[in-house]
C-alpha cells in the first residue's frame, strides 16, 4: 500500500555508538520484502543472542505467513481468494490488525483503506511488473467499485470477518510492519529486555535507553529524492515512530508526476504538496497506519486531525521556495534541538 521512506541512520547519530560495537549488538535479517533490525544494549543480563534471533525470525515468519499478499498460501491471500460473502473465522493476529485498520479508516474518514490494493496495482505500484502507464478510467472505476473499508464486516464473538462484496481484496502493507514491530517488542518485554530498538522497513519502536544511557536518537530524512541526508533528529524513549513519503516512489508521464500514494476516495495518486509525514505513538501499528492516512490527507488536514486526536506529527511539504517543515507541540518535545 505504501513504501516507507524513513532514514535509519539510526543509533550512530551523535554519540550513541561512541562506546564501540560491544555496547550495542544487532540482530538483523529480511522480512516482508524489506529488512529488519533489532538493536539491544549488551549490558543487559541473560541475553542469549542465538535464541533471541531464532525467536524473532519465527515471529516475523509467522506474521508474514498470516498477512502477506505476496505469499499465495498466506492466511490473508486465502481470504482474498474466497469469492464469497460468508463468515470466515481467522487468527487472532489477523483479526486484530484488520479491526484496527478499520478503526483508523473511521477516524480518517476513509483516507486509510486496506481494500485499495487493486487501485495501487492498476497504477503500477503493486506486486505486478511496474508499467509506468496511466490506467484507463473504466478500469479504475471498475476497481473502485470493489473497494471500501466498510465492506469488511466483523463478528468479535467468533473472530470472524465477512466481505459484503466478494471481490474485495485486503492489503495490510500499510499496517502489518507496524504490527510486527510491536509483536517483537512485546516478546522482548516478556523476556525482561528493557533497552532496545526494533525497526522493520522504517517503522520502529524504541524502549529504554541507548548504550550512553540516553534516549535513542533517530534521524528523519530530508524529502530529497536525489540524496539521503538528515532533516531532523528525534529522541525517543518508550515511543514508536513511523514515516511515510512520496518523494522516491513515483513515476512521471508527459510532465505529470504520479505518486505511489493512492487516494481511496478518487482512486488516483495524491496531488497535494505533502512530501513526508512522521508520526509518534506508543503503538507502532497505530503510527504506521496514521502515517499512511496522513499522506493521503495532505498537510493542512493532517495537522488539524493530529491536533484533534492528540497525535505527535511532523510534516515536510513542497513549496515554491523549496521544502517547509512543520510540527505540532506534541512532536516538539521529542526534537533533539527543540
Amino acid at each position: 500500500m505504501r513504501t516507507l521512506i524513513l532514514i535509519l541512520s539510526l543509533i550512530c547519530i551523535n554519540s550513541a555508538c561512541q562506546r564501540g560495537s560491544e555496547s550495542v549488538f544487532t540482530l538483523s535479517g529480511m522480512t516482508m520484502g524489506t529488512t529488519y533490525s533489532v538493536k539491544l544494549v549488551s549490558h543487559q543480563s541473560n541475553i542469549d543472542k542465538n535464541t533471541l534471533h531464532a525467536d524473532i525470525d519465527y515471529i516475523l515468519a509467522d506474521v508474514n505467513q498470516t498477512m502477506s499478499t505476496y505469499l499465495v498460501d498466506s492466511e490473508l491471500s486465502l481470504i482474498n481468494q474466497e469469492n464469497v460473502s460468508s463468515w470466515l473465522a481467522i487468527s487472532d493476529d489477523l483479526y486484530d490488525v484488520i479491526e484496527h485498520a478499520n478503526t483508523i479508516s473511521e477516524i480518517t474518514k476513509g483516507a486509510f483503506d486496506v481494500t485499495v490494493g487493486p487501485l495501487v496495482n492498476l497504477w503500477g505500484f503493486g506486486p505486478d511488473p511496474f508499467t509506468q502507464e496511466i490506467p484507463d478510467e473504466s478500469l479504475l472505476q471498475e476497481a473502485k467499485r470493489h473497494t471500501g473499508f466498510e465492506k469488511i464486516l466483523f463478528d468479535i464473538s467468533s473472530n470472524s470477518i465477512s466481505k459484503s462484496d466478494p471481490d474485495v481484496y485486503i492489503d495490510l502493507s500499510g499496517i502489518a510492519k507496524g504490527f510486527a514491530v510491536d509483536k517483537i517488542a512485546l516478546y522482548l518485554d516478556k523476556n525482561n529486555i528493557q533497552h532496545y530498538l526494533v525497526e522493520i522497513g522504517g517503522e520502529l519502536i524504541a524502549k529504554g535507553l541507548n548504550a550512553n544511557q540516553e534516549a535513542w536518537q533517530i534521524g528523519i530524512e530530508q524529502a530529497n529524492p536525489l540524496e539521503r541526508s538528515v532533516q531532523r533528529i528525534v529522541e525517543l524513549k518508550n515511543m514508536a515512530m513511523a514515516t511515510s513519503g512520496d518523494y522516491r516512489n513515483y513515476f512521471e508521464k508527459e510532465g505529470v508526476r504520479y505518486s505511489h500514494t493512492i487516494d481511496p476516495t478518487t482512486g488516483k495518486p495524491i496531488d497535494h504538496n505533502l512530501a513526508s509525514v512522521t508520526v509518534l505513538n506508543k503503538s507502532t501499528m497505530h503510527a504506521d497506519a496514521l502515517a499512511t492516512a496522513f499522506m493521503v490527507l495532505g498537510t493542512e488536514k493532517t495537522h488539524a486531525l493530529a491536533n484533534e486526536l492528540g497525535i505527535a506529527v511532523y510534516t515536510i511539504s513542497k513549496t515554491d521556495n523549496g521544502f517547509e517543515e512543520r510540527y505540532n507541540n506534541d512532536f516538539k518535545t521529542y526534537l533533539s534541538d527543540k
